[in-house]
């Protein structure tokens, strides 16, 4: 069991990292603005924020990917100001980021061995060497399931955090940096293990995660981020959540938690019938969602659920079973065709399966309008504008990031603007897998908000979570899904985590 911010050894009382008065602004837009915050040996140190407060741009600072306008940073006592991120990897700061860095069209072994690849006696790169190298990796860490020939694109989302994150442990930093590790993993058990490994070792490691009970579980203090500043440095043993999303946000947040809209939908028409559907890694799946409802998916990692999602989404071929919209057969055999059934989906991967990051925010969300927005292949600015402003002020999205590229935006902020995109496309079912993975507590609000504004006109939702906390406080009923097929159903009055752990196990089923 993980000591939070245990350090190993007495003697070992010099910081690991020290940030005094970081400073980032980019023109007249301010990133960070005097951070402070400093990690001891062994310790898990904890950033809180929204998103937006500046977590990303201190991630990016500690990686050498864009160098502070002011302050100083030190590494083991010995100033450290890198230029680029081998200089970060050289000083001993090694990261696995949110947004993964690892190369799809890449294999597995190529992506862990880079920049160095094993080579032969030539001099040349040596396939088998990077192989065999990666495959000892893999097992150290417990993926021997994964095979180092692999292209990283046909991985799941949760292999792939899992490969990231395993590439940078294994280069033995002095200072790790996690920007929501557990974000894609439904079974965080993994990198508690791991932690437990690199902080006995004297490693310091700076987390960030918008879970806070995997927060306090690993860390004895944290930073709390407001609007780019550092408000308090704090231990998380004497604060509550409440005060803590008090500092994150400047004044008192109520309703941070779901609240179930308590309405009952067991009377409405059946809007998705899934009927004894196979294909990818489902078994024969059955289900229904009726309109005025957000029905849940729950499931340990890798038991089907994907592949359910994409199927509904037309990524993935069905090969058995049917799919009835509004009790007529669905052809879902590609995207477009499940767009014009009526399905509104959002991927697992937002960065590679959802935006574009190099186009305008305002014409990422138009872009499910163009049917009404064009005429003749001329898009009607005007209304576009319309368009997009009404949909940008249901998801609570600002006004100035519109104009924005949206990967200029935080990850909260795109997937705000992704949700806007789906729920104004006029698609009368969502299909939502993992819609909150890796956003602030204020983000989830508005997205809980807009699932069911949704389903209050009649609308249908089905909602998968890594989260089941998320789970029991948003949905009207939640299907378990374990080994591909379904392990039960919970009613919303009997939902709790222990019942959802249990049959995502494989237990209690038929109870």
């Amino acid at each position: 069991m993980l000591n939070p911010g245990s350090t190993p050894a007495a003697t070992a009382v010099r910081p690991v990292l020290v940030m005094k008065d970081i400073s980032k602004a980019y023109g007249a837009t301010i990133a960070v603005r005097r951070v402070s915050l400093d990690i001891e040996p062994g310790e898990i140190h904890a950033i809180l924020g929204e998103n937006g407060a500046g977590k990303s741009t201190i991630v990016k600072v500690l990686s050498g990917i864009v160098r502070p306008d002011k302050g100083v940073l030190a590494l083991d006592g010995i100033d450290f100001a890198p230029r680029e991120p081998m200089d970060a990897r050289a000083a001993g700061v090694s990261t696995a980021f949110q947004e993964l860095s690892l190369l799809p069209n890449l294999t597995v072994a190529q992506n862990l061995m880079l920049p160095r690849q094993v080579k032969g006696p030539l001099g040349l790169v040596s396939a088998r060497g990077n192989r065999e190298r990666a495959a000892v990796m893999l097992a150290d860490y417990g993926l021997s399931h994964i095979h180092p020939d692999l292209p990283v694109r046909s991985l799941s989302l949760a292999e792939k955090q899992r490969i990231e994150i395993m590439r940078a442990v294994s280069r033995n930093p002095r200072l790790l940096v996690l920007d929501e590790p557990t974000a894609a993993l439904a079974e965080p058990g993994w990198l508690f293990d791991i932690l437990e490994r690199v902080t006995a070792a004297g490693t310091g490691v700076l987390y960030i995660s918008h879970r806070l009970s995997e927060v306090r579980r690993l860390c004895r203090r944290g930073t709390v981020l407001r609007n780019g500043e550092s408000i308090e440095t704090v231990s998380l043993k004497g604060v509550s959540d409440d005060r803590i999303f008090e500092m994150m946000v400047g004044s008192a947040v109520r309703a941070h938690q779901p609240a179930m809209s308590g309405s009952s939908a067991s009377a409405n028409p059946v809007a998705v019938s899934v009927n004894r559907l196979s294909g990818g890694n489902v078994t024969d799946i059955s289900l229904d969602v009726r309109r005025g409802e957000i029905v849940g998916i729950a499931a340990l990692e890798g038991q089907g659920q994907r592949d359910l999602f994409r199927m509904l989404a037309g990524l993935t071929k069905i090969e058995s079973g049917e799919v009835l919209i509004d009790g007529k057969t669905a052809r879902l055999g590609s995207p477009a065709a499940a767009v014009a059934a009526g399905i509104g989906f959002v991927p697992e991967e937002r960065k590679t399966e959802g935006v574009f990051l190099g186009l305008r925010t305002e014409t990422n969300i138009s872009l499910s309008r163009l049917d009404v927005l064009s005429r003749f292949g001329v898009v009607s600015r005007s209304r576009e504008r319309q368009i997009v402003a009404a949909e940008a002020k249901r998801v609570d999205l600002a006004e100035r990031y519109l104009r924005l590229k949206i990967g200029e935006l935080s990850g909260g902020n795109q997937q705000k603007a992704l949700i806007a995109r789906v729920a104004a496309s006029g698609a009368r079912n969502l299909v939502l897998f993992d819609p909150t993975r890796g956003v602030d507590v204020g983000t989830k609000a508005v997205i809980y908000g807009v699932i069911r504004d949704f389903v209050r006109q009649g609308g249908s939702a089905l909602v998968y979570s890594t989260e089941l906390s998320e789970l029991v406080h948003l949905v009207d009923r939640c299907v378990v899904v374990y080994g591909g097929r379904v392990a039960g159903e919970v009613p919303g009055e009997e939902l709790s985590e222990p019942r959802l752990v249990a049959l995502a196990t494989g237990q209690g089923a038929g109870h």
